[in-house]
């Protein structure tokens, strides 16, 4: 099931960043790697999807980072609108 954040932190030159989760929760690390979308540098507070995975021991990891066009509160706005 996928889960959704926002950036908290990214840097370049290590490969690595940060995702906090929208409902709230630990802060989680991913690497370059787990994008989704290749060459895509994430920026601060830009929203992703991700998947929660155990890495090392049990520590929590965000994996298949993938970009959400939007923020969530555009996307509800959109849909209340198409439905009237």
């Amino acid at each position: 099931m996928a889960h959704f954040g926002k950036i908290k932190s990214y840097d370049s030159s290590m490969g690595a960043g940060s995702i906090t989760a929208e409902k709230g929760g630990d802060v989680l690390r991913f690497k370059k790697a787990d994008l989704q979308q290749e060459g895509q540098v994430p920026k601060v507070d830009q929203r992703y999807s991700y998947e929660p995975k155990e890495v090392d021991g049990g520590k929590k990891s965000a994996v298949n980072l993938q970009h959400q066009q939007g923020d969530g509160q555009n996307q509800k706005n959109q849909a209340s609108k198409q439905q009237g």
